[in-house]
């Protein structure tokens, strides 16, 4: 195993490892290091660029936690189909910046964020908008705002299920609701947290491509979380 990839789960038709905040999932070969490199030298070391691995999702670069791979054409298509269907169980972590005067999110409350986010513009920057506006896709996301053991001050830790995949979701969900997730300067957070930001896809549940069986998998917390004060409880994966 290469020393840098920690796997949550491998056999013949597919793989989970855990992707570090700045790393890109996928990038141009050679330009600079990515999650499916390292995933490729992980399958065959001695001829990395011939192994078959597929993309069913991906993570943005600040971004922490679970990436599923497939092994084989037919694993490629079944775990897709998943995405695309929205059978995948997603939970994310995030600690946002609590603004003042700020409805939500607040301590204690779950609920809903039903918004329409348009794509990332030139900025790189996607934006919640009015209902159908020209070009805007619906996002929708289950969050609970939970307890921790410890967070830096003036900011709060939410569980957020995702149902739906647009990009930037969560980002631009948080962002629009005056919560930016700390260290999240392209959405508005003025608090730095490297690397990256304060995201973590904590877990995934999907069924089996084969097998036909659930399969839960959970990504440790980095290490860099707790470096800058945030201590959250072993909570169990759940959907809200």
């Amino acid at each position: 195993m290469t020393e840098s990839l920690l796997i949550l789960y491998e056999d013949s038709h597919c793989l989970a490892v855990v992707k570090h905040a700045g790393l890109l999932t996928q990038g141009i070969p050679g330009r600079e290091s990515t999650l499916e490199e390292a995933v490729r030298r992980h399958l065959r070391p001695d001829d990395p660029a011939s192994a078959y691995i597929a993309t069913v999702h991906r993570l943005d670069r600040p971004v922490s936690g679970v990436v599923v791979w497939a092994k084989t054409p037919k694993a490629a298509r079944r775990l897709a189909a998943q995405f695309a269907d929205r059978q995948a169980v997603k939970e994310y972590w995030a600690v946002v910046e609590e603004t003042p005067g700020a409805s939500e999110p607040s301590l204690d409350a779950a609920g809903a964020w039903d918004d329409w986010v348009t794509p990332p513009d030139a900025s790189g920057v996607a934006r919640a908008v009015a209902p159908r506006a020209p070009g805007a896709r619906r996002a929708v996301t289950r969050y609970r705002c939970d307890r921790a053991g410890r967070l830096p001050p003036g900011t709060a830790w939410l569980r957020l299920w995702p149902e739906t995949g647009r990009t930037h979701q969560l980002r631009a969900q948080a962002a629009a609701r005056g919560a930016p997730i700390l260290g999240d300067s392209t959405y508005g957070s003025t608090r730095p947290f490297a690397p990256g930001i304060a995201l973590h896809a904590r877990a995934l549940t999907i069924e089996h491509p084969i097998l036909r069986r659930a399969i839960c998998l959970v990504a440790p917390l980095p290490d860099a979380w707790s470096e800058q004060g945030i201590r959250l409880p072993e909570t169990p994966v759940a959907r809200s």
